[in-house]
């Protein structure tokens, strides 16, 4: 008999996932809705960390569902040697595994790469840290935030006579996970074609520096004479570029030399599209107050923001409104391609998560995944994975080597 088509791009690939949190389980969660089987193996007595955080009713957190989907759990006590043995040997049956403990913890709990490697040659170790597994200050934890810190973001963001502030969305730890993913898929492909499995190493500094795309340069290259600097609402070289109060609420405008002329058109100061001192966006910085003025009494004096985005539009100057969560989670755009997506859980029912951003032409559709209650596949990852009797398992949850609960 022919064999059965694969659900997804990752089907039949299989990942052992030390994850918690954000970073680690973006990685694995997107794994998931690509198809791969997701082993979550989590610690005694409480699990991941994200089933405590809010919202939480009935004791079963949103946050943890909405970045958990798709995955098994097998919750362990890895300071017994029942334990240690279980994960030792699901190592050996997996292609993949990711952990994002602090450099250092992974080893303790006597899984390290050289350890990994040695039991499953062909495995693709990834590891996530604030600042990576070298360097003088590897061993350091942290989180997205301080990690910005250190790379310089947030220094670039608020206002220049104020307090740096930060945005409060984990940015840095999804966008690492997601470098993680290009790594983990790049690793699985180079053992396609050599048969050995290697060790990747990520770090929300590194992915948050990545960032900068025009700050470093400028400050480098110009040898210091242009130095990046944060600059309120409106970016410090682009002009306009930023955020533009408007009748009802705020846009966001970003007119590069090619669009200048066009909303100069628009704002009714066609004469500025050949002034010399706005030739170029540094040039039109130096007078961006005259600039941003003007612009925000001519968004004002449309009578709604509806109507000054369309002209705006249809006079191909990029631009859009600055929406509330609220409002983009019911933006047709957003639900027409599902960017964002209900799910149902068993015990939350219906809510909104963000939908997952990659798009297959072979595999339009979503697969219908759920997240687990703690320890909920023991006894199905044991009997599959590693042919465990119902017996062994039962003495091995009666010793508190394995724990689940019903709820």
């Amino acid at each position: 008999m022919p064999a059965s088509a694969p659900e997804h791009v990752l089907s039949g690939y299989k990942v052992l996932d030390f994850t918690q949190l954000v970073a680690g389980p973006t990685v694995t969660r997107m794994m998931a809705e690509m198809g791969a089987e997701v082993i979550k193996v989590e610690l005694t007595p409480h699990g991941d960390h994200s089933r405590h955080l809010p919202y939480v009713r009935d004791g079963r957190s949103a946050y943890f569902v909405q970045q958990n989907r798709g995955k098994k759990s097998v919750c362990v006590d890895l300071k017994t040697a029942a334990g240690a043995r279980v994960v030792r040997e699901l190592v050996a049956k997996v292609d993949v595994m990711v952990e994002n403990f602090a450099p250092g913890v992974i080893k303790r709990l006597g899984f390290d790469y050289e350890t990994v490697r040695a039991i499953n040659p062909r495995l693709v170790m990834c590891s996530i840290s604030m600042l990576g597994q070298t360097g003088p200050m590897a061993h350091k934890p942290g989180y997205d935030h301080i990690a910005a810190a250190y790379a310089g973001v947030i220094d670039m963001t608020g206002y220049p006579d104020a307090s740096p502030v930060f945005t409060t969305m984990a940015a840095g730890d999804v966008s690492t996970g997601v470098h993680a993913l290009s790594a983990v898929l790049a690793a699985l492909l180079w053992r396609e074609r050599s048969g050995k499995g290697q060790w990747v190493d990520l770090s929300l500094v590194d992915s948050y520096f990545h960032y900068h795309d025009l700050n470093v340069q400028l400050l480098t290259a110009s040898r210091g004479a242009v130095r990046p600097r944060r600059n309120g609402p409106h970016h410090y070289l682009i002009c306009p570029g930023g955020v533009f109060k408007s009748k009802e609420g705020y846009v966001f405008i970003v007119a590069l030399d090619q669009q200048w002329a066009r909303l100069c058109q628009v704002i009714e100061r066609p004469q500025w599209a050949t002034e010399a001192r706005f030739a170029t966006g540094a040039k039109r910085s130096e007078h961006s107050a005259e600039i941003i003025g003007t612009i925000e009494r001519w968004l004002q004096a449309q009578p709604s923001d509806e109507h000054a985005i369309a002209i705006l539009e249809e006079a191909r100057v990029p631009i859009g409104p600055v929406l509330s969560v609220e409002r983009a989670i019911n933006h047709p755009q957003l639900r027409a391609r599902r960017t964002v997506r209900t799910i149902n859980d068993r015990i939350l029912g219906d809510f909104d998560v963000p939908g997952f951003p990659l798009r297959f032409s072979e595999f339009p559709g979503e697969l219908a995944l759920e997240a687990p209650l703690l320890g909920e596949h023991n006894a199905e990852v044991l009997e599959q994975y590693l042919g465990y009797s119902a017996a062994q398992i039962s003495a091995l949850e009666a010793a508190g080597v394995l724990r689940h609960d019903n709820h």
